[in-house]
């Protein structure tokens, strides 16, 4: 910064390049060591979105050992290591579904996201894996152990609820009666096409119309509980009704 406001008080005589080229290689050094400390191994770690109220507590803990400067102020740190376990212990989803049904990802015990379709775009693989606190690429859902995949559709078991998922995920005819029928047979079933009202899964039953109502999920299938975009933008002060 002293260099950037020497060179700049120089340029108003036209002689500030020798210090700009020294600013230069300052501000290279700097980034130099941030992509150093970013890459020593655990400098990163990556975390499911955390609890509204495991962030409430590490921000009033953050603010309490701020605004002191008493030995009390320790005392913030209390909240904030609070705020940090329940950020740990809360649960993964088993189930994550984009708000067009295209995409969706089966999360196993690991915490490892397995996409439905296996030429998913970098920001759809991006944001299931960060999402699922995982640090990687995402596999296919094709090659997950729980699952079984056609061209057309794929049925996998979710977590140690016992529930079965059920995704189409290709735009070709698939015969009436076979179709209800597989419907029948699951407790989800994800569609990023319209069905017919015949079709319906035990438990829940998402195509473009109820999509169209909830938004992006997030199914915690063993607790019977599902968050929802639409229910979470909601609350927020400025939204309509």
């Amino acid at each position: 910064m002293p260099l950037e406001a020497v060179a700049l008080l120089l340029d108003a005589i036209g002689i500030g390049g020798p210090v700009w080229a020294l600013t230069g290689w300052a501000i290279g050094l700097l980034l130099g060591l941030a992509h150093e400390v970013a890459d020593t191994p655990g400098a990163v770690a990556m975390l499911p979105q955390m609890p509204r109220l495991a962030f409430a507590l590490i921000v009033l803990g953050g603010l309490w050992c701020c605004l002191w400067q008493r030995p009390w102020r320790r005392w913030g740190l209390v909240p904030m290591a609070a705020g940090m376990l329940l950020t740990l212990a809360a649960p993964l989803p088993d189930l994550l579904v984009t708000g067009d049904g295209k995409h969706l990802a089966v999360i196993d015990r690991d915490g490892k996201p397995w996409l439905l379709r296996d030429r998913a775009g970098d920001f759809v693989r991006s944001m299931m894996a960060e999402n699922a606190g995982f640090d990687g690429d995402p596999p296919p859902l094709a090659a997950y152990p729980k699952a079984r995949c056609s061209w057309d559709s794929c049925v996998a078991d979710l977590g140690s609820s016992g529930r079965t998922l059920l995704a189409l995920r290709s735009g070709q005819r698939v015969d009436w009666t076979e179709l209800v029928r597989a419907c029948a047979a699951a407790d989800i079933l994800v569609s990023d096409r319209r069905l017919p009202r015949a079709c319906k899964a035990r438990w829940l039953t998402l195509d473009p119309p109820r999509l169209a109502e909830t938004g992006g999920l997030a199914i915690h299938s063993g607790e019977g509980r599902v968050e929802t975009v639409a229910e979470r933008l909601g609350k927020l002060p400025w939204a309509v009704p």
